[in-house]
């Protein structure tokens, strides 16, 4: 028998084309739930651009909301807007530093079981409905006090934290050892080794994690109907009332039985997509920026 039919039998006896086939097959199979993944977002992008590219003008951003609009006077939601950026932005301040903080301590000082542990926690957290967060706020700062801006902002930072800890912890693991080592033979302090020589390598990726928290909690609506929901058509920035957001904003006028209603619902729907989107493109663009910095330092 001639080594070439030797070697066919061989791959033969191995299955070596029946691992070929299979191997295809799955790429086939991957590359189906891919497009099935891109058709559907194409598909909900295309239908609330449809819908809601009407009602996009710029009356929708610097107006309030007429009730009883008989007279077709111009309506917005610009204090949906206002309080989106006021709660947003306090939630932001409350988890981006506990969160980089934590991450901190669990990376660089935590001992093995509590780096463990806590991590286990974040995760629990992470994976908590938030409507069972907003439960949690409701009973704990609404309850005898009334609803507030902060009481939804505390709602989306308990949403935002386990994000910004795990982000910032899996970016702190790339930094290589050889830079803290270079440092504490160099005599500096661990401390100061962390805070001059570990985060500015991994400033990119910090802000990249709070980019996709701030994109992940931006259009939550069950925590804020129970901790900011009640609330007028004034235009006003008080964290100390209730404010009106956007999420919340489009859930009541979807339940209008006025179709200009629907048609404003599906434009705020659109300035939010757009938002998301627009975060989601920066925070990839600063996460490969931050990645090409770490391997270059490397």
């Amino acid at each position: 028998m001639s080594t070439h039919n030797l070697t066919k039998a061989a791959l033969r006896a191995e299955g070596l084309p029946r691992r070929r086939a299979m191997n295809r097959l799955m790429e086939l199979v991957a590359w189906l739930a891919a497009a099935l993944a891109i058709g559907i977002l194409v598909v909900m992008v295309w239908s609330v651009a449809r819908r809601g590219a009407g009602a996009l003008n710029l009356d929708l951003i610097t107006k309030t909301p007429v009730q009883f609009n008989f007279g077709n006077a111009p309506s917005g939601l610009s204090n949906a807007f206002a309080g989106t950026l006021v709660i947003v932005g306090l939630a932001t301040a409350m988890a981006l530093p506990v969160g980089i903080l934590v991450a901190i301590y669990l990376n660089e000082f935590a001992r093995p079981w509590i780096r463990s542990s806590v991590s286990l926690a974040l995760d629990v957290l992470n994976g908590v409905p938030a409507i069972v967060i907003g439960i949690f706020v409701f009973g704990l700062f609404v309850v005898g006090h009334g609803q507030s801006g902060y009481a939804g902002a505390f709602a989306l930072a308990c949403l935002m934290l386990p994000l910004v800890a795990r982000s910032t912890l899996e970016v702190l693991a790339l930094v290589p050892a050889s830079l803290r080592e270079a440092s504490l033979a160099l005599g500096v302090p661990r401390w100061r080794t962390t805070l001059s020589i570990v985060l500015p390598q991994t400033l990119g990726g910090i802000v990249t994690g709070t980019v996709l928290a701030v994109a992940r909690v931006a259009g939550e609506t069950a925590p804020l109907l129970f901790t900011t929901s009640i609330v007028g058509t004034q235009l006003h920035w008080d964290p100390h009332h209730a404010l009106q957001t956007v999420p919340v904003a489009i859930f009541e006028l979807s339940e209008s039985a006025n179709p200009a209603d629907h048609a404003q619902a599906w434009a705020a729907a659109l300035v939010l997509l757009l938002f998301i989107l627009c975060t989601n493109l920066t925070a990839r663009w600063l996460a490969t920026r931050s990645r090409r910095k770490i391997t270059t330092a490397r």
